[in-house]
């Protein structure tokens, strides 16, 4: 009986924390207006790079924007806004996002590791309690978006984020080319699966105009992402044309819109947060 009775008491505890964290995310997400969770079918379309651009276009238009990675095994947010060191506790023992501009601010995995090329070797129920901690223990404040940065596919990280955000919308990343329409058709289904919205899909890597002579090619083909959304009947948000500087910048952390503000891909960020910001 002694048994039992430590047992149920083990039990209740552990429920008692669940119903305390579950308040805590609930008063967290109610100060955010609008949360997108910016997926992919496969790696290697740019996720992350659309993910930073269109935080940082949202940030100019003067929203105030946060960006949460959920990409635990690679966690690129910090390097490419350029964003160093631990977070810290503010005086109500939350953890304080790391600010890019006055309008944007961050958190990632990263940001808990000292040596940045440590593996997060994690399995799934440690990735749900990590995602849920990074709303319910973090100062996100009053936001306009919350920009959720997922790794490619269908896995752990975009389900936890679906069971723990309910009004999150999706944002599907794709690239012209067929072998990643295959795989954003299975991003679809998985929203349908867990009935999370999707907010709509944008090509990326559409095209690329030759800085010499001006002749555009298109490196992946054209046209594929935004038969795809309509194929699926959701809204095709636009393309952002293939552009080298966004990944010397990505790389060095800095801002591509700031420095190349007459940039086709730059214009293409801007309209694209416009869409978004009047949906």
């Amino acid at each position: 009986m002694e048994i039992i009775n430590k047992k149920n008491c083990s039990a209740a505890k552990k429920e008692r924390v669940k119903s305390d964290h579950d308040a805590l995310i609930e008063e967290s997400l109610k100060k955010i207006k609008n949360k997108l969770i910016v997926m992919s079918g496969k790696g290697g379309v740019g996720k992350t790079s659309v993910s930073v651009n269109l935080a940082i276009a949202l940030a100019e238009k003067g929203y105030k924007v946060g960006i949460m990675d959920v990409d635990l095994h690679g966690p690129d947010i910090p390097r490419m806004l350029g964003l160093e060191g631990m977070l810290t506790l503010n005086q109500n023992q939350k953890l304080v996002p790391m600010h890019f501009s006055e309008n944007l601010q961050a958190v990632s995995v990263e940001s808990f590791t000292l040596n940045k090329d440590d593996a997060i070797i994690w399995r799934g129920p440690i990735k749900h309690s990590a995602i849920r901690q990074f709303i319910a223990d973090v100062e996100w404040g009053k936001l306009d978006f919350l920009i959720i940065d997922s790794p490619p596919g269908t896995g752990d990280e975009p389900l936890s984020v679906a069971q723990t955000i309910k009004d999150a919308k999706a944002i599907i990343v794709t690239t012209p080319q067929e072998v990643a329409l295959a795989d954003v058709r299975k991003s679809i289904n998985f929203c349908k699966t867990v009935k999370m919205k999707i907010f709509g899909l944008i090509e990326n890597m559409s095209g690329f105009t030759c800085p010499n002579c001006g002749e555009k090619y298109d490196l992946f083909g054209s046209g594929g992402g935004e038969k795809t959304a309509e194929t699926a009947g959701i809204t095709f948000l636009g393309k952002i044309p293939f552009d080298l500087n966004i990944v010397s910048c990505g790389d060095t952390g800095v801002s591509f819109q700031e420095k190349h503000k007459d940039s086709p891909a730059t214009k293409a960020f801007a309209d694209i947060a416009e869409k978004i910001s009047k949906s």
